[in-house]
């Protein structure tokens, strides 16, 4: 948990960036594959846009504060103006973790490079360990999560009925998983199996 950090100003001066632009560049490459597949939604009401402002969620900030994990402001899409509409929410839905590993992928290689230099390495290392969580967190299968679009995206037609007459209830369950620690104790091994695939690759790069 992170809750004991929010108490030392470095940390918070290091953290904070991180989660902006962890949080920023997930809701961007949503509006922007959005934008791709043939919906302008987003970019209509001002959400195509890098100022983090425009993408923080109260409550999703604040459980990536306590628990390094959480959400953003949902940009607005309308799927039914997708060129192919499950192929459009398929790319659409996985745009915005995929994103957060690239960026995670760059702090881990950038770590590799700086060398000993502190203030860059707690900084990167927020990078990496906050965006590899968002992106976790956000693929799980419960609404309203990217992980359960992936979900409906892939469904055969006649599960997708079932489905949705769950989605309701799926908040509340993640809301007792969170609230239960399940939740932390599914990401964090998942945190720590991504994180080192990671530093996998970029040492055979680096090696290359």
């Amino acid at each position: 948990m992170l809750l004991a950090g929010l108490e030392d100003p470095l940390f918070l001066l290091f953290f904070i960036p991180a989660a902006l632009l962890a949080i920023t560049i997930h809701e961007y490459a949503h509006g922007r594959m959005a934008l791709a597949m043939g919906d302008p939604t987003a970019a209509m009401q001002g959400r195509l846009t890098l100022n983090p402002l425009a993408h923080l969620d109260p409550l999703g900030t604040i459980m990536i504060l306590l628990a390094g994990f959480g959400w953003a402001r949902p940009v607005p899409i309308n799927p039914y103006r997708f060129n192919n509409y499950r192929q459009g929410l398929l790319k659409v839905s996985l745009a915005g973790p995929v994103a957060n590993f690239i960026l995670a992928f760059l702090g881990v290689f950038l770590l590799k490079l700086i060398g000993f230099h502190p203030f860059l390495i707690q900084f990167f290392s927020a990078v990496v360990s906050l965006n590899i969580a968002l992106g976790i967190f956000n693929l799980l299968p419960v609404p309203p999560l990217d992980g359960s679009k992936v979900l409906s995206s892939l469904l055969p037609s006649h599960l997708l009925g079932p489905y949705r007459q769950i989605e309701p209830y799926a908040p509340l369950v993640l809301i007792f998983l969170l609230a239960t620690g399940v939740l932390t104790s599914i990401i964090y091994p998942l945190i720590f199996l991504v994180h080192s695939f990671l530093e996998t690759i970029v040492n055979i790069i680096i090696v290359f």
